[in-house]
């Protein structure tokens, strides 16, 4: 079994910056790729960034381009989101997922959650104004 564990998610004023971490661990996890979504109150969960595992290309959804990052380090079987110039509605519950098999980069198959075998269990971001 795979576990993922974010950390990271905390309160802060707009403007400001976090660092999210997710660690995979339990099973060993090759992934295809790892990525990052979002879930706010009475809203869908929503794709924010994935990163292809071995090659390191990224991909964002455009509300976050300019603003978030996501990395890896492959050693620690870690991602990290950093987000910066944090505005309110990027308040959400932020989830690390992780996929096994291919995904479809064109299509923007990786834009989907149900895409995803893996899923943490989520850190709260809040985002004052």
């Amino acid at each position: 079994q795979v576990q993922l564990v974010e950390s990271g998610g905390a309160m802060v004023q707009a403007g400001g910056s976090l660092r999210l971490s997710c660690t995979a661990s339990g099973r060993t996890l090759s992934p295809y790729a790892m990525g990052w979504f979002r879930q706010a109150p009475g809203k869908e969960r929503e794709f924010v960034s994935v990163i292809r595992w071995s090659v390191g290309n990224t991909y964002s959804t455009d509300s976050v381009k300019g603003r978030f990052a996501i990395s890896r380090d492959t050693a620690k079987n870690t991602v990290y989101l950093q987000m910066n110039s944090l505005k309110p509605e990027d308040t959400a519950v932020y989830y690390c997922a992780a996929r096994s098999g291919a995904l479809s980069w064109s299509g923007g198959e990786y834009k989907n959650p149900v895409r995803y075998d893996y899923w943490g269990q989520g850190t709260q971001v809040t985002v004052s104004s």
